[in-house]
């Protein structure tokens, strides 16, 4: 019982670098497995955080997080990467030093941000919401710094993935109706943007997203 902390603070440093890998990670193949991983860390921190505080919603949210991010999502990718034959991201439009050395800043920015909440936070895991926060602003920058469609997607994902941990760090959970909706809401996105990338391939043979710039001239 008295180790739950530690080990769900060591999820929580395994979450932030596993954001660090995918904003370094140029093969979209290992970008889905890096974030179906995240998702794993993301259901066994929920689970230990169930566990301490009794709250049966938390293991409801681990079940969808499975259900969702670690098994359904990842293969709805596999198959739109092998269907559209992508294999590998352009470069990012930073390089990756610079975008580790930006990381590393935002790391920073997040824990000065989150310590007076966490302060005030009653859950034993609220020391993390720093490292919560870390991992939306790095999956942000990661969408803001590719040109690709798919990585873009996986960036929004895993940004949800900090929002919730955010959530479960802070407060010991969120009420069960919320979850249920963006559970739902995150399986349709996930199905329109996947419908949005076969249309960019089938008018553009890419999925890089600057290509939609042409639609301006027309």
């Amino acid at each position: 019982m008295k180790y739950i902390p530690q080990l769900i603070n060591l999820l929580a440093a395994g979450i932030l670098l596993l954001s660090f890998a995918m904003i370094s990670q140029r093969r979209i193949a290992s970008l889905i497995n890096i974030f179906a991983l995240q998702g794993a860390a993301l259901v066994a921190a929920s689970v230990l955080l169930g566990y301490t505080s009794s709250n049966p919603d938390l293991y409801v949210s681990a079940g969808l997080t499975l259900a969702l991010k670690v098994i359904l999502i990842p293969w709805l990718l596999y198959r739109v990467i092998h269907r559209l034959n992508v294999r590998w991201d352009v470069e990012p439009l930073i390089n990756v030093p610079t975008l580790m050395i930006v990381g590393i800043g935002l790391v920073i920015f997040s824990f000065s941000l989150a310590l007076p909440i966490s302060r005030l936070s009653a859950s034993i895991a609220g020391g993390s919401l720093g490292i919560a926060l870390a991992c939306v602003l790095l999956s942000f920058m990661m969408m803001i710094t590719r040109s690709r469609a798919v990585p873009q997607v996986i960036g929004f994902l895993s940004m949800e993935n900090g929002l919730i941990f955010a959530a479960t760090a802070a407060t010991g959970g969120m009420p069960m109706i919320v979850e249920f909706g963006i559970a739902l809401d995150v399986l349709v996105g996930i199905l329109i943007l996947g419908v949005f990338m076969f249309q960019i391939r089938e008018q553009f043979d890419s999925l890089d997203i600057h290509n939609l710039e042409k639609l301006k001239e027309d």
